[in-house]
């Protein structure tokens, strides 16, 4: 026995297993006196425990019945953690919401009453995620992962002109396809909805994203890296073989991940930064600056270092302030807004 909060653990399994323990057996199994049973019982009714005296001869203990799970032992903060986690699932973007409903029922069962008050103080509502991942793709894609095996899958891609193509912003191609991350582009794109041939990948992790769940992984088809969204994807059996992990061009799936965002495809920085002067307090650009720097330089105006996947994407941006503003630089972000300004001057109809 490592201390007394590992032996009160196992003195409520114990309890659990059996009705009625006498209190020499109890201090048998656990290796004490007697007496430290009893301070141990005691302790236990403090949080909340119900174990009764059991009377006879020798004496003995039996907890109350309640679950067939074994009781747990949880200080406050995590009692309240765990109702947290739990009711937050539908926005894990998981389709685990009735498991994680049961699981915190479950658990409430078995907690002493004062920590089930507590974690009853603890709702809250918040919108799920809008696309829901099959636990059974996450765990299986998972798995993949963490064994470094080839992955097969189908998968099914969709035009970007299609309202569920993409969600994460990204720069747009020549042709209009949509490049960023949850996208495909080249010999990737096709007709909406349409199956393409079962892919093979070497997975190396995944990553969740504004309720959206993506597997970093290197096509071995296609000999490049490439980006896939899970509530697309239905892995087929069994795993390949195990593969040697490559670096990640950006170090790690995370900045991948942003940096494909961002239309970039070495570090997770936008392709185009530009600095402007806008006639604004920096108090009230700040809360719409994203990953902007955003410089003081009065009470009423403010310098801004600001990235986009392009200068007209860059220049949208810095328009929706409806404030003047100067470009600083560099000379394409001018060059742009001269562009734009001719276009909108034309497409006034006097």
């Amino acid at each position: 026995m490592t201390g007394p909060s590992s032996r009160m653990l196992t003195l409520l399994s114990l309890l659990q297993a059996r009705r009625d323990w006498p209190g020499g057996a109890l201090a048998g199994r656990l290796g004490v006196t007697t007496r430290t049973v009893r301070r141990d019982v005691d302790r236990l009714r403090e949080l909340g425990y119900q174990i009764s005296a059991v009377k006879g001869p020798d004496g003995g203990y039996r907890l109350a019945a309640g679950s067939e799970l074994p009781p747990l032992l949880f200080d406050d903060e995590q009692a309240v953690a765990l109702a947290v986690a739990l009711q937050h699932s539908p926005s894990s973007g998981v389709d685990i919401d009735e498991a994680a409903a049961r699981a915190l029922a479950t658990v409430r069962q078995v907690m002493p009453s004062r920590l089930r008050h507590r974690v009853d103080g603890v709702q809250f509502s918040g919108a799920g995620s809008r696309v829901l991942v099959d636990p059974g793709v996450l765990e299986a894609v998972s798995e993949a992962v963490r064994l470094r095996r080839v992955l097969r899958f189908d998968y099914e891609t969709r035009a970007a002109g299609d309202p569920g193509a993409g969600t994460e912003p990204g720069p747009v191609s020549q042709t209009g396809a949509v490049t960023g991350a949850g996208a495909v582009t080249g010999t990737d794109a096709v007709s909406q909805t349409t199956p393409a041939p079962a892919r093979r990948v070497e997975p190396h992790g995944l990553v969740a994203r504004t309720g959206l769940w993506y597997l970093v992984a290197y096509d071995l088809d296609r000999d490049d890296w490439r980006i896939f969204r899970l509530d697309r994807l239905a892995p087929r059996t069994p795993a390949g073989a195990v593969f040697t992990p490559r670096p990640i061009p950006t170090g790690d799936p995370v900045t991948f991940l942003a940096a494909r965002a961002k239309g970039a495809t070495e570090a997770d920085l936008w392709p185009c930064v530009g600095h402007v002067e806008i006639d604004l307090p920096a108090a009230e650009v700040l809360p719409w600056a994203r990953d902007w720097q955003v410089e003081p330089l009065s009470a009423q105006a403010c310098r801004v270092t600001a990235g986009s996947w392009s200068w007209h994407g860059l220049l949208a941006d810095l328009l929706r302030f409806d404030a003047p503003f100067r470009v600083v630089g560099p000379a394409a972000l001018a060059d742009e807004a001269d562009a734009v300004a001719g276009r909108l001057s034309r497409a006034v109809v006097r």
